[in-house]
C-alpha cells in the first residue's frame, strides 16, 4: 500500500458542501483519501504528518474554464497592451498609451532584426483606449515598408497590417477575402476582420515558430509555469486544433512527473467542416490521460464587444458603429451544433454579444427539440451582456454559462460609454443573476485576452470595478466564497470533470491552491493582492 500523507493547514476551504472547512487532508496514492481533523483522519492507520502548510491556506486547485495555450506563444511577439503585464517568465512589460508608442516601440524592435525577412509582429493592441482612432496600414508603413508587419488587437479577432504584409499574401486593394476593412475609396485600411484576420492570425504563427519562436513543447512548459504561479492546477486550451501530432507531443509529456497542470483542449469547430471535426475527435478519442482531457468542442459564433465585431440586438452600439461579423452564419450555427452534439459531444459557444446569444439560444433549443440528450452541459462562453430572460431560457436548457467578468475591469468603463451604453453595462457578465436563477455559472480569464489570475477573476466578479474605480452593477455583484466556488467546482461542471477535481473531499484528485491568506478573511478589496505559495496535484508539491 502506498504511503498515506496528512497535510495540516491554517484553514482547508474545501468547496465540498459536506464538509466546508477543515485543518487536515490525507492524500493517497495522487488522491484524497480524506478531509477533517487529524484525530478523525487517523483512523487510516499509519501516516506521515507534513505541516508544511500549517502556515497556508488550502482549496481545490483553480481551474481555469475559458483559456488559450498561446498565451504563452504570444510573448514570442512584442508587447503592445495598454495595461502592464507580466511575461512567462515573470518580467514586468510597461503598457503602451497611445498608437505613436506602439509605432515606436515597433521601429525599435525593428531595427534590431538582422534579417529583412522576418516578419515583426505585437499583440494585445486595443485602439478602444485611444480615443477611438483605428490604427491603420500608414502606421506601421512608418516601422517598415519592406517587412512585413502585424499587430493582434487584445481581442484576437482583429489584426492591422502594413503594406509590406499585404503584398506577401498578395492581397491587392481588388482581392475578396472576407473581413478586409477598406477605406471609402475601396483601398484596404490595414484591418482585418474574420476570416482574414483568421488567415493573418495563423500566418504570424507560423512564421514566429519559422523565425525562433516557441514550440509545442516549449508552449506547455511555460503556460504550466504561467498556470502554477496563478494557482491553476486545471486549464483549458478553448481552441486547439487536435492535431495528431500535438496530441501525442501532450499526451507524453502529461506522464511525466515535471507536468503541474491538467489540460483540457477543444476541438476549435469553427473554421473546419463538422465532417473533418468529427474525424479528428474520432482520431485522438482514446490518447487522453489523467492530465490530458479530450473530447470537448469549441464554435465561434459573433467577434468581440470592445472589438466593434460582437453582434448586439437592437438598438446596437451606443456610439453608432456598424453592427458586428459572424464566424458562423446564424442559420448555420444549429446544423454544426447537431453534428457534435448527436455525436455526444459536449459544444463550448463563444457569444459576446446579446444578438450572438439569442441565436444560440435558438439553436441549443432546436437541437435537444430534435434530439433530447440528458446532461449535456454545453456552455455559453462570454456570454457578455445576456438579460434575464436569457438566462432563464438557459436554465430551462439545462446550458452551462461561463463568464468573462475579467472584462468589468479592463473594459468596463469603455462599455459604458460606446460599446453597451450605461444601462445595458449593468448586466454585464451577470454572475448573480445566474446564481440567482440557478444556471451552473463559472468565471474566466480568456488568456492571453486578459492575464491568467482566477483571484484576479474572483475579485472582479465579488467588486466589479472598472479601472477608473467606478463600480459597474452592484447588484450583480457575488460573495467571496460564490466567486471562490466560480473559480473551482463551478468551472469544473462546466468541463464535466466535477467528479474528479473542483473540491476536496474523499476521492478525487489531491489538486490544491496554496495560499498565504485566508480569502475568507481578507476583505473584498483585497483579494487578487493574496499570494499563491505554490500549487499540488496529484499528491505532488510545486512552488509558485
Amino acid at each position: 500500500m502506498s504511503e498515506t500523507i496528512i497535510y495540516s493547514a491554517k484553514n482547508i476551504i474545501t468547496m465540498n458542501n459536506y464538509r466546508s472547512m477543515a485543518s487536515h487532508v490525507a492524500v493517497r496514492e495522487g488522491r484524497i483519501l480524506g478531509v477533517g481533523s487529524l484525530q478523525e483522519l487517523s483512523g487510516w492507520g499509519n501516516a506521515v504528518v507534513d505541516d508544511r502548510y500549517a502556515n497556508k491556506v488550502l482549496l481545490p486547485g483553480f481551474v481555469e474554464g475559458h483559456g488559450h495555450m498561446f498565451e504563452a506563444a504570444m510573448w514570442a511577439n512584442h508587447y503592445a497592451g495598454y495595461f502592464p503585464r507580466y511575461d512567462p517568465f515573470g518580467k514586468r512589460h510597461d503598457g503602451l498609451t497611445s498608437i505613436d508608442d506602439v509605432v515606436a516601440m515597433l521601429q525599435k524592435a525593428d531595427a534590431l532584426l538582422t534579417d529583412p525577412e522576418q516578419p515583426l509582429a505585437a499583440w494585445c493592441f486595443d485602439p478602444i483606449y485611444y480615443g477611438g482612432r483605428r490604427m491603420n496600414r500608414e502606421d506601421l508603413d512608418r516601422v517598415s515598408l519592406t517587412r512585413p508587419v502585424l499587430v493582434l488587437h487584445a481581442s484576437l479577432h482583429i489584426t492591422n497590417v502594413n503594406q509590406a504584409y499585404i503584398d506577401s499574401v498578395g492581397w491587392q486593394d481588388t482581392h475578396d477575402v472576407v473581413g478586409i476593412v477598406r477605406n471609402s475609396d475601396g483601398s484596404i485600411s490595414g484591418e482585418m476582420h474574420g476570416a482574414a484576420n483568421s488567415f493573418t492570425m495563423a500566418w504570424s504563427m507560423r512564421a514566429n515558430k519559422t523565425n525562433g519562436g516557441v514550440g509545442l513543447r516549449d508552449e506547455w512548459e511555460q503556460y504550466n509555469a504561467i498556470a502554477t504561479r496563478a494557482g491553476c492546477t486545471t486549464i483549458t486550451d478553448l481552441g486547439a486544433s487536435l492535431s495528431q501530432h500535438s496530441i501525442e507531443t501532450l499526451a507524453q509529456w502529461s506522464l511525466e512527473d515535471a507536468t503541474a497542470i491538467r489540460l483540457v483542449p477543444a476541438l476549435m469547430a469553427t473554421a473546419i467542416s463538422t465532417e473533418e471535426g468529427l474525424k479528428r475527435l474520432q482520431a485522438v478519442r482514446d490518447s487522453g490521460t489523467d492530465k490530458l482531457k479530450l473530447g470537448i468542442v469549441k464554435m465561434v459564433v459573433d467577434g468581440s464587444i470592445q472589438g466593434f465585431t460582437g453582434r448586439l440586438r437592437w438598438p446596437g452600439y451606443a456610439n453608432g458603429t456598424e453592427n458586428g461579423i459572424w464566424n458562423v452564419a446564424p442559420g448555420d450555427v444549429a446544423n454544426r451544433l447537431a453534428a457534435y452534439h448527436d455525436e455526444g459531444y459536449q459544444v463550448h459557444l463563444h457569444t459576446n454579444g446579446d444578438e450572438a446569444t439569442a441565436v444560440v439560444l435558438d439553436a441549443v433549443e432546436k437541437v435537444l427539440g430534435n434530439k433530447p440528450r440528458f446532461d449535456h452541459r454545453h456552455t455559453l462562453q462570454h456570454c457578455q451582456m445576456a438579460d434575464q430572460a436569457q438566462f432563464e431560457r438557459m436554465k430551462a436548457l439545462g446550458l452551462c454559462v461561463n463568464l468573462f467578468s475579467n472584462h468589468l475591469y479592463y473594459w468596463g468603463d469603455q462599455h459604458k460609454v460606446e460599446t453597451m451604453g450605461p444601462d445595458r453595462a449593468l448586466r454585464m457578465n451577470a454572475t448573480a443573476t445566474a446564481e440567482r436563477l440557478g444556471v451552473p455559472f463559472a468565471i474566466h480569464s480568456d488568456t492571453p485576452i486578459t492575464p491568467l489570475d482566477p483571484l484576479f477573476t474572483a475579485w472582479c466578479a465579488v467588486n466589479r470595478l472598472t479601472a477608473s474605480g467606478e463600480v459597474l452593477g452592484s447588484n450583480e455583484c457575488i460573495s467571496v466564497h460564490s466567486a471562490l466556488t466560480a473559480i473551482t467546482l463551478g468551472a469544473a461542471y462546466t468541463l464535466k470533470l466535477d467528479g474528479e477535481i473542483g473540491s476536496i473531499e474523499a476521492g478525487k484528485w489531491a489538486d490544491f491552491a496554496v495560499l498565504d491568506e485566508d480569502p475568507l478573511d481578507v476583505s473584498p478589496r483585497d483579494l487578487k493582492d493574496i499570494p499563491v505559495a505554490g500549487t499540488m496535484i496529484a499528491g505532488r508539491a510545486f512552488d509558485s
